[in-house]
């Protein structure tokens, strides 16, 4: 780029531009999907040098239709 034809500084005209990146950063078919609600063992597939037991056909995940609820116990009552 020659002198003569120097870029304004700060940038403050490229809004549209940052505006436009956004968008598509966030537009849906860039997200990933919603994560189903279920809970597995700790267990792998194929058996490594790690803790993890190894799967058997008895071990199968459950899936739930809402994600956990979440009860706090030993609570102390206000009056």
């Amino acid at each position: 780029m020659s002198p003569r034809r120097r870029r304004p500084f700060p940038p403050g005209h490229h809004q549209h531009v940052i505006e436009a990146i956004r968008r598509n950063i966030t537009h849906p078919r860039n997200l990933n999907p919603e994560r189903r609600q279920r809970s597995y063992h700790c267990i792998v597939k194929r058996a490594r040098h790690n803790s993890y037991r190894v799967k058997r056909p008895g071990d199968t995940g459950t899936r739930h239709l809402a994600p956990p609820t979440i009860r706090l116990a030993n609570l102390l009552k206000t009056a």
